[in-house]
């Protein structure tokens, strides 16, 4: 079937499912049916299976796009409130109309998520960062990213939240980042893909811990054999601040 264009935004749909592009960037997948996408979206969402049931509250996803990693939150955490934000009027219309973005039942932002970091005062349980910008395979992230920006976000997060940060060539700096905001630090790495993601929380977090509650959920343990997963020592070692007190990230 042709493509659906809107300005930099195109969606395509197959007989597996829907992807949405923007400006050339494999940015959301959507096949109907399931949240699970078999990639790194499924890798960006897993930390929450960190948090017992009764702690996945709240959850704030910045970067939208088609809403994939919002699905598998919402699947994951059925009864917490997801805000999404995302600043694309574009992207925002691609999702409602072809990724059934309405049906999530989340609270959806239209705004630039480091303006949406400066005025909201709510908190979180998790932050999932799907921030991305530039075109093709010239993607990265913006320059407020990692800092200030995860420093910021982490001011928003409960006590033993969650910060989970997707990076490309900016994941070493990313590590570094939240390694100097939080006491635990994990990586996952997605089979076939360059993309890292990056999870800062408490000491407790582990990657074992983490790859056995994948194992055991019925959504995302098909994904498993594409995963890897890692305990990194953090920048700051065992007296990494807190989140919110810290500043910058160098």
């Amino acid at each position: 079937m042709a493509p659906k264009r809107a300005s930099g935004v195109r969606v395509r749909r197959g007989r597996r499912g829907r992807a949405l592009h923007i400006d050339g960037t494999f940015a959301s997948w959507y096949a109907p049916g399931t949240a699970r996408t078999g990639s790194v979206w499924d890798a960006l969402a897993a930390p929450l299976l960190l948090l017992p049931a009764a702690r996945r509250r709240s959850v704030l996803v910045l970067g939208l796009g088609g809403g994939s990693v919002a699905r598998l939150a919402r699947a994951l955490a059925p009864r917490a409130r997801i805000v999404g934000v995302e600043r694309g009027a574009d992207v925002l219309r691609a999702a409602r109309r072809f990724f059934d973005l309405d049906a999530l039942d989340l609270e959806i932002v239209h705004a630039d998520a480091l303006r949406y970091l400066a005025w909201t005062r709510r908190r979180f349980d998790v932050i999932l960062e799907d921030v991305f910008v530039g075109t093709g395979r010239a993607v990265r992230k913006p320059d407020w990213l990692p800092d200030p920006g995860l420093a910021r976000a982490a001011r928003h997060l409960r006590p033993d939240g969650l910060l989970v940060s997707n990076a490309i060539d900016e994941a070493p700096d990313v590590a570094r980042c939240l390694g100097g905001l939080f006491p635990g630090l994990l990586r996952i790495e997605v089979a076939g893909y360059d993309n890292r993601v990056l999870v800062g929380g408490p000491r407790s977090i582990r990657a074992g811990a983490l790859r056995a509650a994948v194992a055991r959920n019925p959504l995302l343990s098909a994904t498993l054999p594409r995963l890897s997963f890692r305990t990194l020592v953090p920048a700051g070692g065992l007296s990494a601040r807190p989140p919110g007190t810290a500043r910058r990230c160098d």
